[in-house]
């Protein structure tokens, strides 16, 4: 099973406060920029930032969402057999394969031995554990129903992991055969075009204009590949890099991502099911609706969707219904807004989300097995032009060879 490494990781920063005295701290983020940006509005410039010591395993691998997941599974199903919390952790530790995540769980237990509560010793550990996941642990302890709720975010890690695996496998399919027919096209104008240049020279007669313009663009890749392939290599990784710590760029390109035609669609589809399940679980686990919105905004996966759920929030907070101020963002679709105003009028929002929820998430299992079925004759047309053409461009003198010779 697939797994994606936490995103946020901790970060050590310094700088100074209003009155020039010297401050540092911690911080949870996704960027130099962000962090920035959140301290900028405390009043704060920030002078340095680096990485925490312990952001990442001793091993050099992070801990994953399976390692979240199984940890919580876990611990539901022991406390649900009534076994203690202390005693739960301890079992839990020594069953984990992973160091890091045997080592977060010991010394979660080393936290709630010395007198502090599961959520306080799960907030020490941002990056493991994130403000939702806290939030929801939180409301399973004050309820008195912690294996429930444990349950309950286990299933939405789960959901949400699934999602995350569809989106992939669509847009990683085609991307993955397309660079199967570059490195089969390479091949064959680095290695096989120069054995039928010597046969050519043989000719006297002007070649076709398409096997000229192929053997010169043979004769590029011999002599500037690997030039090209650093320039390829450094310019994606600067991409990379820039869209990950610049939040303009990162807005523009995933509203750029939601026009797409096929793509757009399924990005769209994706955001409504993480919006629609991470609300209905919240909501369910007894989270009040403005910090469970507050939570929601970071799980859409999308900065367009979130710039619209933080809107939305600051709508209910003046008093507006969820979903006037849902249908007032102009990204939500009318069923996900009908379904939201029927669920408020009868006290039953969680349970009509959770419906939202499970016909988004079937409409993109829908898109994205059509959307495999539909790429594959495209691929293979993609893969016969680019190939069939290099072989064609070889053999069009020899197909005139008689009228040549």
């Amino acid at each position: 099973m697939a797994t994606q490494a936490i995103k946020n990781k901790r970060y050590q920063w310094e700088g100074s406060d209003l009155k020039g005295s010297a401050i540092s701290g911690q911080i949870t983020a996704d960027s130099h920029a962000m962090i920035r940006a959140r301290l900028s509005r405390q009043g704060i410039t920030v002078s340095k930032i680096r990485r925490h010591a312990n952001s990442e395993s001793p091993s050099g691998k992070s801990i994953t969402t399976l390692d979240i997941t199984l940890f919580t599974r876990q611990l539901a199903t022991l406390i649900s057999a009534g076994i203690p919390l202390l005693q739960a952790l301890d079992v839990i530790a020594k069953g984990f394969e992973q160091r890091a995540m045997r080592q977060q769980v010991i010394e979660l237990k080393q936290d709630i031995g010395a007198g502090t509560s599961l959520t306080a010793a799960l907030r020490k550990k941002p990056a493991c554990f994130d403000p939702l996941f806290c939030s929801l642990v939180e409301a399973g302890e004050q309820a008195g129903a912690l294996d429930v709720l444990l349950r309950r975010v286990a299933t939405h890690k789960e959901k949400t992991e699934a999602l995350k695996k569809k989106l992939k496998k669509a847009m990683t399919y085609p991307v993955a055969v397309l660079l199967v027919a570059l490195a089969v096209c390479s091949i064959l104008l680095i290695e096989v075009v120069p054995q039928f240049q010597g046969v050519f020279h043989s000719f006297d007669a002007q070649l076709p204009a398409f096997t000229l313009w192929v053997i010169a663009l043979s004769q590029t890749l011999q002599v500037y590949g690997l030039w090209l392939l650093g320039i390829l290599g450094v310019t994606l990784a600067g991409l990379r890099h820039r869209y990950k710590n610049s939040i303009a760029l990162r807005q523009r390109v995933d509203a750029w991502l939601l026009k797409l035609p096929v793509m757009g669609n399924l990005l769209h589809l994706t955001a409504m099911a993480r919006f629609s399940r991470t609300l209905s679980t919240t909501l369910t686990a007894g989270v009040p609706l403005l910090e469970a919105l507050n939570s929601v905004a970071s799980a859409t996966g999308n900065s367009q969707y979130k710039e619209a759920v933080l809107r939305l929030r600051q709508q209910v907070a003046t008093g507006s219904q969820i979903h006037v101020a849902m249908s007032a963002a102009g990204v939500f679709p009318g069923m996900a807004v009908q379904m939201a105003a029927i669920g408020e009028e009868s006290g039953t929002l969680d349970n009509m989300l959770d419906h939202v929820a499970a016909y988004y998430e079937g409409e993109v299992d829908t898109l994205v097995d059509n959307l495999t079925t539909l790429m594959e004759p495209v691929i293979m047309v993609v893969l016969g032009v680019m190939v069939g053409g290099l072989v064609i461009a070889m053999y069009l003198p020899i197909f005139n060879l008689g009228r040549v010779i």
